[in-house]
C-alpha cells in the first residue's frame, strides 16, 4: 500500500489541480491500489467520480495513462476539464482532421501528455498498439467497461478486442470502471479484460439526492410541461421510446416557450453534435430524446430525468436516471407509466425473430414492469435488481416512501382472476396470456374468446367491477407476489403456482395495491438532507451568468468553468480574497489563477450594492 508520505501527495494533488478537500467513497482505496500496481474492477454509480480514479494516479505516475473510451463527446469533455485544471491529456479519434491528429501524435512521441483517451477501434489497429509500445504507458483503465458484456445493457462488439491487451502489455496494470452491473455482467468484465487477481471495489447503488416517482400517464404532454415550468432555470433530460416521439416532444416544448431540441441516432452525425453542443454548453434547457443520447455526457447540473415512455429494463432505467445529480444537488427522476406501453412493447418483443432475445427482452420488461407498480420503496427495488440490500426502510426521497400506496382486502379479486386461469386451463387444455383473462374476466366477444368457447366458462363476464387496466394490474401484482407464474418461454402465458393454487384453493387472504388514480407532478421542498446547498439565489444567478460568459469567450461548457455546487459554496459563504476562494469545493489551483479574480469582483460587487446580503452569516449564534 502506499506510504503516509505518497497519501499526502495524493491528498496534496487532489486539492491542487481538483479544488477537493477529501475523497468520495472508495476513491483513495482504488486509487491505492492502482499506485501499487494492481489491477482494479470498480463498480461506481455514475456522479461517484470514476474519472478521477485514474486522473489522480496519472498525475502522480510518470508516463502515460491510456483511457480507452466508448464515446467522441466523453473524450472531448473530459480533456476540456483536466487541461481547464492544468493537467496535460489529449484525445485521438475520427473528429480530429490530420494536421490536428499528426500534432498530437508528435507530443506523444515526445511524451508531453499525462493522460490520452482513445476508442476501442482505434486502439486495437496494428500500428497503433506499436506506437503504444513506444509512449512508456503506465497502466490502461477502461471506462463504460459493461460494453464488454453480451449480458449488458449496451454491449459494444469492438469492447471485446480489448481482451488482446493483456497479451500485448502483460505486466500493466489495468482499472475497469463501470457505472452499472449486475452480478454476471461483473464476472464477464473480469473474465473478458483477463483482469489478474484484481481488487474488486463495489460501491452502493443508492444516489441520496435522486428523488424517484412513477406517475399514472395521462395527458402526458400537459404533466411534462407543467414540471418543467416549475423548473426554469434547471436543466434536464427527457427520453421517449422512438425517434419522431423526441422530435414531437421538442416542437410542442419550444412552442410552449420551452428551450429544447432532439436528439436520436436518426440524425445526421453533425445535427446530433450540435444539438447535443447546445445542451452542455446551456444553450438549451431540453433534451429531448432516445437511449441513443447520455452514455459519457459529463454535464453535471442535469437536474431532472423524465422518461416519457416506459424503459426496456432497469439497468438501463437506472444509468439514465443516474444522469440527473451528478453534481450531488437534488434532482427529480419521473417515469410516466401506462399499462398501454407495456402492451407496445410486447409486441416489439413478439416480432423479435429470435427466440432467446425474445425470453431475455420479456423477463427485463416484467422486471421493469414491476418496478414501476411496485408499493415497495423504489430504492430498495432498484438496490435491489444489483443484489444490494437497502435495510433503512421509509428512504423519504421517493414516491412509495413519502405517500404509501393504499392497499385492500383483495381476496375476491384475486380469486376471480386465479380461477379464470384455471377454468381456461382445465376447460381447454392450455393457458393463455394476461390480456385474454382479463378479456374472460370482462365478458368480451373477441374472436379469440368465441373460438375457444371461453365465453362458456363460470368466470365469463364476473369482472365487471373493474376495469380493464385495473385487472391488469391486479394479474402483474398476483406475479409479483408469486401466486402466478408468467412463463416466458411460452408466450407469456399465465400458469399458476404452488402457492396460488394453495392460496385458490383455501381461499387464503391476498392484500392487493388500491387501484391508482391519475396522479399530478407536485414539486417536493428540498432540505440539506438531500444534498441541498443554500445560499443567496440572486448572487448563484449572477454567478452562473458570468460562468456562461467566461465559458463562451473560451469555446468551452459552462461546468467546465466551474459546477453548480461551486457557484452554490460561492453564493453561501460570500469569498472575497483569492485565500478564502481556495477554500471553496472545485477550486483548484490552475482555476483560481485562471478565474479567481473575476468571480471575486462579481462577489465583491453583489456585497457593495446588497451590504446586507452576508450579515446573517456574521451573526454569533447563541
Amino acid at each position: 500500500m502506499p506510504s503516509p508520505t505518497q497519501n499526502a501527495k495524493a491528498h496534496d494533488t487532489l486539492k491542487h489541480y481538483f479544488g477537493h478537500d477529501s475523497f468520495r467513497p472508495f476513491q483513495w482505496e482504488i486509487i491505492s491500489e492502482s499506485l501499487n500496481g494492481s489491477d482494479v474492477f470498480a463498480l461506481l454509480p455514475t456522479g461517484g467520480g470514476k474519472s478521477l480514479c485514474y486522473q489522480l494516479p496519472a498525475i502522480l505516475n510518470d508516463g502515460l495513462t491510456v483511457v480507452i473510451s466508448p464515446l467522441i463527446a466523453l473524450m472531448k469533455d473530459q480533456v476540456d476539464g483536466l487541461e481547464a485544471n492544468g493537467i496535460h491529456a489529449t484525445y485521438l479519434n475520427s473528429s480530429l482532421n490530420k494536421t490536428e491528429a499528426k500534432k498530437r501524435y508528435a507530443k506523444l512521441f515526445a511524451g508531453e501528455y499525462t493522460i490520452l483517451y482513445v476508442a476501442p477501434e482505434r486502439l486495437m489497429l496494428s500500428g497503433f498498439l506499436d506506437d503504444l509500445k513506444q509512449w512508456n504507458v503506465t497502466r490502461f483503465a477502461v471506462d463504460e467497461a459493461h460494453c464488454i458484456s453480451e449480458w449488458g445493457h449496451d454491449f459494444r462488439p469492438e469492447y471485446r478486442q480489448l481482451s488482446n491487451l493483456r497479451r500485448l502489455f502483460p505486466e500493466k496494470p489495468f482499472m475497469a470502471l463501470t457505472a452499472t452491473a449486475t452480478d454476471r455482467v461483473r464476472k464477464d468484465i473480469l473474465s473478458q479484460l483477463r483482469l489478474k487477481e484484481p481488487k474488486t471495489f463495489v460501491a452502493s447503488f443508492n444516489r441520496p439526492n435522486l428523488d424517484y416517482r412513477i406517475e399514472t400517464k395521462q395527458a402526458v404532454f400537459q404533466q411534462i410541461l407543467r414540471y418543467i415550468q416549475s423548473k426554469p432555470y434547471e436543466s434536464g433530460i427527457i427520453y421517449c421510446y422512438s425517434r419522431k416521439a423526441t422530435e414531437n416532444l421538442a416542437d410542442k416544448l419550444r412552442q410552449s416557450g420551452i428551450e429544447a431540441l432532439p436528439y436520436h441516432a436518426g440524425m445526421t452525425p453533425i445535427k446530433r453534435a450540435e444539438n447535443q453542443e447546445a445542451f452542455i454548453r446551456d444553450e438549451i434547457k431540453v433534451i429531448c430524446a432516445t437511449i441513443a443520447f447520455g452514455m459519457g455526457i459529463d454535464k453535471p447540473n442535469v437536474h431532472y430525468v423524465i422518461h416519457q415512455d416506459l424503459p426496456k429494463n432497469i439497468e438501463g432505467y437506472y444509468q439514465e436516471t443516474g444522469r440527473a445529480g451528478r453534481d450531488g444537488l437534488p434532482s427529480d427522476c419521473i417515469l410516466y407509466f401506462s399499462p398501454g406501453d407495456v402492451a407496445k412493447q410486447l409486441q416489439f418483443i413478439a416480432d423479435k425473430n429470435n427466440p432467446k432475445e425474445r425470453d431475455v427482452a420479456t423477463t427485463q420488461l416484467r422486471q421493469m414492469v414491476h418496478y414501476s407498480e411496485s408499493s415497495e420503496c423504489r430504492r430498495k427495488v432498484l438496490m435491489g435488481y444489483f443484489s444490494e440490500d437497502w435495510t433503512e426502510g421509509n428512504c423519504g426521497n421517493c414516491d412509495n416512501c413519502r405517500n404509501p400506496k393504499s392497499t385492500f382486502d383483495g381476496t375476491l379479486p384475486a380469486q376471480k382472476f386465479m380461477s379464470c386461469i384455471f377454468r381456461v386451463q382445465q376447460a381447454s387444455g392450455f393457458s393463455v396470456g394476461i390480456n385474454h383473462i382479463v378479456d374472460v374476466l370482462l365478458g368480451s366477444k373477441n374472436e379469440k374468446v368465441l373460438k375457444w368457447r371461453h365465453d362458456r366458462l363460470s368466470t365469463y363476464d364476473i369482472g365487471q367491477e373493474y376495469r380493464r387496466q385495473e385487472w391488469q394490474a391486479f394479474g402483474r401484482e398476483l406475479i409479483r407476489n408469486g401466486y402466478i407464474d408468467q412463463n416466458t418461454e411460452n408466450h407469456s402465458v399465465l400458469e399458476l403456482t404452488r402457492k396460488g393454487k394453495s392460496a385458490l384453493r383455501e381461499r387464503s387472504p391476498i392484500v392487493l395495491t388500491q387501484p391508482s388514480v391519475a396522479n399530478v407532478t407536485k414539486i417536493h421542498p428540498r432540505g440539506p438532507s438531500t444534498g441541498g446547498i443554500e445560499c443567496n439565489e440572486e448572487l448563484f444567478t449572477s454567478l452562473r451568468a458570468l460562468r456562461k460568459e467566461l465559458a463562451s469567450e473560451q469555446g468551452v461548457p459552462p461546468y467546465i468553468v466551474f459546477s453548480d455546487v461551486t457557484l452554490r459554496e460561492m453564493a453561501r459563504d460570500f469569498p472575497i480574497g483569492e485565500s478564502q476562494l481556495s477554500e471553496i469545493s472545485g477550486v483548484g489551483l490552475a482555476k483560481l489563477e485562471k478565474y479567481g479574480e473575476a468571480f471575486i469582483e462579481a462577489i465583491q460587487a453583489f456585497l457593495d450594492a446588497n451590504p446586507e446580503a452576508g450579515i446573517e452569516d456574521l451573526k454569533p449564534s447563541y
